[in-house]
């Protein structure tokens, strides 16, 4: 019976945080009430209350689940260079096929930037890229000149920039793409020239996307 409404009480405060997610993703922050979280979500206020005291709770549940898409970094043996380009494009992924990813990254832009600056997010990420870089330079997949901390820093500013420009003028559609762009021009200027086929702007074909429909 405890187990019972354990896995209800799940289903509900996942079905809010979808809900959430669809209200924030297309109102922002400012522009989403609870009501409209409640009516995506379609539970009762009082259930949203049970599980998130307020939106800004809400909000930062969101924020925090987009670093899921790096949850497998720690099962990489040998984490480097293109590990980072894979998490670029399974982060394009994401924000192409996942609202609660987009909502987070929407929720980490507008509070970082405009209502309530908060780097937390942006240091997260500088992080989680410095940690498979600095490997990769000490292998020789980087040039020992770079400071690998402002390549990361680079990296997550360059990426923010690239998905919100996609966003606007394509709704995302050409995210990979871009993501692409970004690694074949920065490529040559990071890796020493005996190495650089070594790594796939494209991803690996893991993380690739689907080639699309004729």
């Amino acid at each position: 019976m405890a187990r019972a409404r354990q896995e209800r009480a799940e289903l509900t405060r996942q079905a809010i945080l979808d809900g959430a997610a669809t209200a924030f993703d297309l109102g922002g922050f400012e522009g989403t009430s609870l009501s409209d979280v409640v009516k995506h979500a379609g539970v009762t206020k009082g259930a949203l209350y049970f599980h998130f005291p307020s939106k800004e709770a809400l909000a930062r549940t969101l924020m925090d689940e987009q670093f899921q898409v790096s949850e497998h970094l720690p099962a990489v043996e040998n984490p480097g260079l293109q590990t980072v380009i894979d998490l670029t494009h399974r982060m394009a992924h994401g924000l192409r096929t996942d609202v609660r990813i987009r909502a987070g990254i929407r929720l980490v832009i507008e509070f970082g930037s405009f209502t309530h600056p908060d780097p937390t997010p942006y240091d997260a990420w500088i992080d989680t890229c410095r940690s498979c870089l600095t490997p990769a330079q000490q292998r020789g997949d980087i040039h020992p000149s770079l400071d690998v901390r402002d390549l990361s820093t680079l990296l997550v500013g360059a990426f923010t920039g690239i998905q919100v420009t996609s966003h606007v003028r394509t709704r995302r559609d050409d995210l990979h793409t871009r993501v692409a762009d970004l690694w074949n021009f920065l490529l040559p200027a990071i890796v020493p020239p005996q190495r650089i086929t070594r790594f796939h702007p494209t991803g690996t074909p893991e993380t690739a996307p689907p080639a699309p429909a004729h």
